[in-house]
C-alpha cells in the first residue's frame, strides 16, 4: 500500500506493508475483560488502617508563618524577648536562598515552634505572641 505523507510543506511518497501474525510477528496483546478481584462484584477494596499522621500546624492569629517551605537556617530570638514589627525573627534556606521572616507585628514571643534545621512548609507556624 502507498501512502503520501506531508511533513513541514514536503511531501512524501511511503510504502506500507501490512504484517500478518503468521508472518512470524505477534498479534497484539488483549486486555482483561474482567474487573481486577474486589472491585465490580459489590465489594470495596481495603481501607487504609490509619489516616496520616497531621503535619506542623499552620499560623494563626498571633503567630508568624513560613512564606516558604525550606529548612530553618537561624531563629534570632527566644520566649520572653520584645518584638518590634519588621523585625527579622527566622530565616528559612529554599533553593539555596535565605529568606528573612519579618514580625508582622510587635509583641512578646511566648513560643518558638522551630529550630535551626528544622524542616518547614509553607504557611507552618514558626513563632508565637503572648
Amino acid at each position: 500500500m502507498k501512502l503520501r505523507i506531508t511533513v513541514h510543506g514536503v511531501s512524501y511518497e511511503v510504502e506500507v506493508e501490512v504484517l500478518d501474525p503468521g508472518d512470524g510477528f505477534p498479534a497484539a496483546a488483549s486486555l482483561p475483560v474482567a474487573p481486577p478481584p474486589g472491585y465490580g462484584n459489590g465489594t470495596l477494596p481495603p481501607a487504609p488502617l490509619a489516616p496520616p499522621a497531621p503535619g506542623p500546624a499552620l499560623a494563626g492569629e498571633g503567630e508568624v508563618a513560613a512564606p516558604v517551605a525550606g529548612t530553618v537556617q537561624e531563629v534570632r530570638v527566644k520566649v520572653g524577648d520584645t518584638v518590634a514589627v519588621d523585625q527579622i525573627v527566622v530565616v528559612v534556606e529554599a533553593m539555596k536562598m535565605n529568606t528573612n521572616i519579618a514580625s508582622p507585628r510587635a509583641g512578646k514571643v511566648a513560643a518558638v515552634l522551630v529550630a535551626p534545621g528544622d524542616a518547614v512548609r509553607e504557611g507552618q507556624a514558626l513563632i508565637k505572641f503572648a
